[in-house]
């Protein structure tokens, strides 16, 4: 049996080789007047395609090679080569073509041509075969690699909190309820709920963090972190405002807030740098086609050293700075996404922690300062984002621990 390989690893050989094997999805086919047929073909594992060459002399040649359209699926083997062709580096030579699965040109609706993200909500079970959908996928995936590196290399263990749960946490935001009760029935009866028929006996809700879970284990097991769902049930149609997202809370016991901002910075360089240098190609299609300049931002967060700023000075610069805001500037009001990127953008040109906060604008665990105003807190802000880390330090000095920060995924 000849090697399966993916079109990645097909497209990366260093070498020519013979009786390769690759499988997948038929992008293109072309046919040659010179007696053979292009088929780019792609399997998931890269944003590029393989060209297969086929002969005319295959057997099946006239019966099925001639016939592929897009989003059919084959088994392919052959001889792996350097390719002619400008803008690929190998191609493969097909001494076998076998058709899995055909898709009818009719009513297969990916064609090659772009589609809009909201066209595409109508073939869900199709879109991640689209170079963006497939490019997300294998970036969130590399980024999920890198969280769970990191953490290991600095000691952090992985625990898993509940999803289901009957706390709200800090009240971290609106939370969807988990019931086993007929709704219908009950608002028909026009009683009140009583939870004794419920599944838990009380009420019960998706998570929206956590955290009070994760404070728990790291005052026993030291270094703890948590990386899975959360839910909130704000009616907010924002990019900011998710129902479902996946968030990463450490929680380290003996932290002061330097050790969180310099586990914060470390940790951002560390998956930007692994993600680039592992997504190359992916993160170069969204830097052309979805939202030119992100490179450089990510790379400024990369290369250059974060800096620091308490919530008091960053007022003031926002308040000098002839700037007109949407939402008014004024000590003691927690910061919008427009005041966090201009000063990240175009105040630093670069990533900022923020420290200080006034005490009345966070939550209740946060320690307070000597002069008992600001606790001890700090957000990350990075360009094309405002806020993506925010984190403090406990206020219980017996715990020893810190509520450590809460990067969204």
């Amino acid at each position: 049996m000849a090697d399966w390989i993916s079109v990645k690893e097909a497209r990366q050989a260093a070498s020519i080789a013979t009786d390769r094997e690759v499988r997948g999805w038929v992008r293109t086919r072309r046919d040659s007047k010179g007696g053979f047929s292009f088929i780019e073909l792609n399997d998931g594992s890269s944003l590029g395609n393989l060209q297969i060459v086929a002969p005319a002399d295959l057997a099946n040649y006239e019966s099925e090679i001639q016939k592929l359209t897009a989003g059919c699926s084959v088994i392919v083997q052959g001889e792996l080569k350097e390719s002619p062709a400008k803008g690929q580096a190998t191609e493969l030579h097909a001494t076998d073509v076998r058709v899995l699965g055909w898709a009818d040109p009719e009513t297969y609706p990916l064609q090659k041509k772009r589609h809009s993200f909201e066209k595409l909500r109508e073939w869900a079970h199709l879109r991640t075969r689209t170079n963006t959908l497939g490019a997300v996928m294998r970036v969130r995936d590399q980024i999920s690699q890198s969280i769970h590196g990191f953490f290991h290399q600095n000691r952090f263990a992985y625990v898993h909190t509940p999803i289901i749960t009957a706390s709200d946490c800090e009240g971290a935001g609106e939370m969807f309820r988990v019931t086993t009760l007929d709704l219908e029935r009950l608002a028909a009866s026009g009683k009140p709920v009583n939870y004794s028929y419920d599944f838990f006996d009380k009420p019960t809700f998706l998570t929206v963090s956590g955290q009070l879970e994760g404070e728990t284990y790291a005052t026993s097991l030291g270094r703890i972190y948590t990386f899975g769902p959360t839910f909130r049930a704000e009616n907010s149609n924002t990019s900011r405002h998710l129902a479902e997202f996946w968030m990463i809370e450490p929680e380290a016991a003996f932290f002061d807030l330097a050790d969180n901002m310099d586990l914060a910075e470390r940790f951002l360089k560390h998956v930007f740098t692994e993600t680039l240098s592992n997504c190359q190609e992916d993160m170069e299609f969204f830097n052309q086609m979805i939202e030119k300049g992100k490179l450089e931002q990510i790379k400024a967060v990369i290369d250059k050293p974060f800096e620091h700023m308490t919530y008091t000075e960053a007022i003031k610069v926002l308040e000098s700075c002839g700037e007109k805001f949407e939402y008014e500037i004024q000590w003691g009001t927690d910061l919008q996404a427009e005041h966090e990127r201009f000063l990240t953008e175009k105040h630093v040109g670069g990533p900022l922690i923020l420290t200080d906060y006034p005490s009345s604008i966070k939550p209740f665990y946060m320690r307070l300062s000597d002069d008992e105003k600001t606790v001890a807190a700090m957000d990350v802000l990075v360009p094309g984002v405002g806020e993506i880390i925010g984190g403090s330090n406990v206020k219980n000095a017996w715990m020893c621990c810190s509520n450590a920060w809460r990067p969204n995924h």
